[in-house]
């Protein structure tokens, strides 16, 4: 929840353009007001405006369009070195907050004209860390499911429902909870769901999916549903206290589905779901990587091609099948 009464005024009005304009979504919007309230807090302390020790204790609605305009691309550089020194933060979440910040200052300069000089004009971001995902095998994915389908808990078909559409759809968990009984076609096999950049986006669902969403659909509850600004009684997935469930409940669902199966959940999360279904669907289904990038919702094929890695098993065969091999 963001407290609009704790920003100043201007930057309140970039989350206001970046709703409107940018058409950003609400989790987007969150990550701006993040970022850049942690920015500014660091460019008081900075610039010796408060006394204050804590980072999170320093109060910006006071901030001034001014100070913005003193800022410099060595103070940017200041605030990124200071949490990687101070909160040992990874490459990947030290270029999210430089694209929060550049996005930033291209609106106050060159949309609402606030400022001069567009200090992060030649703010580079970071090298990222290539890894290869983690992922579930075939047997572990099985294991997961067969587990989930079988525990003895009155949630046992709703809970297999959603990690049957994680591990056949891949879908994001943001998705998963957003998704409206009204948005699946069970006639066409598919659903529609609002993904990354607020885009909207067709999955489209196999036997498994469409078996496991209709016998949640026989016991889901219909009476007692909460009506509230999450539209709940429009949500495929609902919480034990009947209102559309949260990614907070979703992820202690699958962490303890991963538990049952005895998998690692320091190694697997729902995050990892998502890659095993790209993974099995491009090593198993002979999947073309442009279609993987559509079913995944990605708007570059370079992110879909993390999973076009090939197993350690593969590499084994391909070093036994030289024709040296025997020589």
């Amino acid at each position: 929840m963001i407290k609009r009464e704790d920003n100043p005024e201007f930057l309140n009005a970039f989350l206001d353009y970046s709703i409107t304009i940018l058409n950003k979504s609400p989790n987007s919007i969150k990550e701006y007001n993040y970022d850049l309230a942690m920015f500014l807090r660091f460019i008081k302390m900075h610039f010796n405006l408060t006394d204050e020790p804590e980072l999170k204790e320093v109060k910006i609605d006071d901030m001034t369009i001014d100070t913005i305009r003193k800022i410099t691309l060595d103070d940017i550089h200041a605030f990124i070195s200071y949490i990687t020194r101070e909160f040992h933060s990874k490459s990947s979440t030290r270029a999210r907050k430089i694209s929060t910040i550049r996005i930033f200052f291209k609106y106050l300069s060159q949309k609402a004209n606030l400022i001069d000089v567009n200090p992060a004009q030649d703010l580079e971001t970071p090298k990222l860390d290539k890894r290869l995902p983690r992922y579930l095998s075939l047997e572990d994915s099985k294991k997961l499911l067969d587990i989930t389908a079988n525990e003895d808990n009155r949630n046992c078909e709703r809970d297999y429902a959603i990690i049957t559409l994680f591990l056949n759809c891949g879908m994001r968990l943001s998705e998963l909870v957003s998704i409206n009984i009204q948005d699946i076609d069970f006639e066409d096999c598919k659903l529609n769901v609002i993904g990354k950049g607020n885009k909207e986006r067709t999955i489209y669902l196999n036997k498994a999916c469409i078996k496991a969403i209709s016998e949640y659909l026989s016991v889901r509850p219909k009476q007692g549903i909460k009506h509230d600004k999450k539209y709940s009684e429009k949500a495929l997935f609902l919480s034990e206290r009947r209102a559309r469930i949260s990614n907070r409940t979703v992820e202690s669902i699958v962490s303890k589905q991963l538990q049952c199966a005895g998998l690692d959940t320091k190694k697997y999360s729902v995050h990892k779901l998502r890659h095993t279904a790209a993974t099995l669907m491009y090593q198993y289904g002979q999947v073309d990587i442009r279609a993987l990038q559509e079913l995944l919702g990605h708007e570059s094929i370079s992110t879909t091609e993390i999973y076009t890695h090939v197993s350690n098993e593969q590499v084994r065969n391909a070093v036994e099948s030289n024709p040296l091999a025997n020589f």
